[in-house]
């Protein structure tokens, strides 16, 4: 870690790699500080290129196209781990690149992550790696039935992992379309949270507070601030996230997935997945936080004072919007039905097909209590398809 960096001033040009919504959200919490932002993406119609100062398209893989965008950047970053490591290290011979290629080796691997966290001390999911349906049944032996297995490699938002329940489910597995493969114990916790972490290169680093999270068919669809548990969770929760963060060296953003399970009274942690930029979750932190995690990631990345984090209402929640919303040939959802809904906030991410499944946007609204907060989120979706 190198805590020797001057200061990234405003005025600067920072690269994104990656094109997605993650990055056009923090160009465009870069842009409200001063900074110019370039984009190294597949194609000028991704949905960050709309907001970049300057885009640079070609195979992340092309390292011509990576030194033409690196060239042009006083600081690099990047909006989501599936990015090959030798890209990011490639930029970093050009300009500082957080986080660096050796973050990124570790979190694109399951079974190494665990293994780190798992040799720091922190509480991971129970896990082996497994090659067949022979290995996954013995791994139900110490487990118990059922367990997940998932891909050591790629996958998110429930693709690339399985729930088995029987060695007949373990047959069915695909095992060589998939790659290597990893089993985790199936825990059965009471509600699942995240901790987004900044830190900086010289290891300065704060939390936002503890969202709770609600999935559907795998994708998250609903995160609600405060989560619903006990200040001492909330405290280690945040505690975990932070060393998590130190012990991967990570600097910029950390999301530490969790569940909690409550055992006779008592909330117990363990370290779901772990993922090295902005989360979905913490999109709610645009309207809720005094400081967004885009502008947080900015602060980071570029050495500035890491911003306050505190809640400015008691109650807040994000809501997803998925492609399901859109209408037969992508008709456009009933915004103005949904905008009606006093103090929800609408973003939509700019992209040109709407497929099932595939996030176009979110809402978030804050208030004084979770009930209004929520009521009035799904009120402003559902009024989506009026």
């Amino acid at each position: 870690m190198n805590s020797t960096l001057a200061p990234i001033l405003p005025g600067s040009t920072i690269g994104m790699v990656g094109g997605g919504q993650l990055g056009r959200m923090f160009a465009i919490a870069a842009a409200k500080l001063g900074y110019r932002v370039g984009v190294f993406c597949g194609s000028s119609d991704e949905p960050a290129a709309d907001v970049a100062t300057f885009t640079v398209c070609g195979p992340l893989e092309d390292h011509s196209a990576i030194e033409i965008f690196a060239d042009r950047c006083d600081v690099i970053t990047l909006e989501f781990e599936n990015i090959p490591a030798e890209t990011i290290a490639a930029c970093g011979r050009h300009a500082p690149t957080f986080p660096d290629a050796s973050v990124l080796a570790t979190a694109q691997d399951r079974l190494l992550e665990k293994s780190t966290l798992r040799d720091a001390g922190l509480p991971v999911t129970p896990f082996m790696p497994v090659a067949n349906a022979e290995q996954a049944c013995e791994a139900a032996k110490e487990f118990g039935w059922p367990i997940i297995v998932k891909t050591q490699r790629s996958g998110y938002d429930g693709k690339g992992q399985h729930r088995l329940s029987s060695a007949d489910e373990a047959e069915a597995v695909d095992w060589q379309g998939g790659g290597d493969w990893i089993a985790e114990a199936m825990i059965h916790f009471e509600r699942e949270v995240s901790v987004v972490v900044a830190r900086r290169a010289d290891g300065k680093s704060t939390t936002f507070p503890v969202f709770e999270n609600d999935h559907r068919n795998h994708i998250l669809d609903l995160t609600t601030l405060p989560a619903n548990i006990t200040p001492e969770t909330e405290n280690r929760a945040r505690e975990i996230a932070i060393e998590a963060t130190r012990c991967l060296d990570v600097v910029g953003l950390l999301c530490v997935e969790m569940f909690i399970q409550n055992i006779d009274g008592e909330q117990k942690i363990y370290i779901n997945e772990v993922a090295p930029r902005p989360h979905n979750s913490g999109h709610v932190t645009i309207e809720a936080c005094h400081t967004s995690q885009f502008e947080q990631h900015v602060r980071a990345i570029c050495g500035l004072p890491l911003g306050n984090t505190d809640l400015i209402a008691p109650a807040a929640g994000m809501i997803n919007l998925l492609g399901d919303l859109w209408g037969e040939n992508g008709a456009p959802p009933n915004w103005q039905a949904a905008l009606a809904v006093d103090g929800v906030s609408l973003h939509l991410y700019g992209k040109h097909a709407a497929r099932p499944g595939r996030k176009m946007g979110h809402m978030s609204a804050v208030g004084d209590s979770l009930d209004d907060v929520t009521e009035r989120l799904h009120r402003a979706r559902n009024a989506l398809r009026q």
